[in-house]
C-alpha cells in the first residue's frame, strides 16, 4: 500500500474513532463501532491498530501534529509577543467554533490519564511541549521589554490552564458567555497583567 493511501486509511480511521469518542466516550466506545463509522472493514482497522487503546493514543499523536504545525508557525512568525499570544488564543476560539469534538475528547483522554499510565504520560508530553512553546513567547516578551519582568514558568502555566478552560464548555452550560467572549475577555486580562506600562 502505498503512503498517501495508508495516511488517509490512517485519517480515516482516526476520524471514525473521534467520533465514536465524543459520541459514547472511552469506556463505551468500541472497535466495532469504529469499524460502522469508518466504513472500513474490520480486517482493515486491525491492520492499523491491535487494540482500542493503540487506536486512541494514536489519536492523540494525530491531533497534536495537525494542532502543532498551526502553533509552530504562530511562534515562529516575526510578530510581536503579545501579538503572538493573541493569534494563539485566536486560533483556539476558531478551531473550537470550527470543530470541537477534539475539544470534548479531550476531557475524555484526562479522565482516561487518570486511570491510565500511559495516557498520563502521553498527555503529559503534549502539555509539557506546549507549557514550552508559551515560555518561549513569554521569555521573548520579557528580554525585548515588551513585558514586565515576571516569573515565566508561572505565566506560561497561567496561560496553558485559561486556554485549557475552553473545555468547561464542553461539559456545561454556557449561561449566556460564547467561547469567543470568554476567551476574549481572558486574553485582555492576561495581556493587562504582563504588558510592561510605558
Amino acid at each position: 500500500m502505498n503512503e498517501s493511501l495508508e495516511t488517509q486509511r490512517k485519517e480515516q480511521i482516526l476520524d471514525a474513532a473521534l467520533h465514536v469518542l465524543v459520541q459514547n466516550g472511552y469506556e463505551q466506545s468500541r472497535m466495532d463501532d469504529v469499524v460502522k463509522s469508518s466504513q472500513l472493514s474490520k480486517g482493515a482497522i486491525y491492520w492499523y491498530y491491535k487494540s482500542k487503546k493503540e487506536m486512541y493514543l494514536d489519536l492523540v499523536n494525530f491531533w497534536v501534529l495537525r494542532y502543532s504545525v498551526i502553533l509552530n508557525h504562530i511562534v515562529e512568525e516575526d510578530a510581536p509577543p503579545s501579538r503572538q499570544l493573541k493569534d494563539l488564543f485566536k486560533y483556539f476560539i476558531d478551531q473550537y467554533e470550527t470543530d470541537p469534538q477534539p475539544f470534548i475528547a479531550l476531557t475524555e483522554f484526562w479522565s482516561m490519564a487518570q486511570k491510565d499510565k500511559e495516557f498520563k504520560n502521553k498527555l503529559q508530553k503534549v502539555y509539557t511541549h506546549f507549557l514550552e512553546l508559551l515560555e518561549n513567547i513569554i521569555e521573548r516578551g520579557v528580554t525585548s521589554g515588551e513585558f514586565k519582568k515576571l516569573d515565566v514558568r508561572m505565566t506560561a502555566l497561567s496561560i496553558m490552564v485559561n486556554i485549557e478552560s475552553i473545555n468547561w464548555f464542553t461539559l456545561f452550560e454556557i449561561h449566556g458567555v460564547t467561547v469567543k467572549e470568554y476567551m476574549e475577555t481572558i486574553t485582555d486580562f492576561i495581556l493587562a497583567g504582563i504588558l510592561k506600562k510605558h
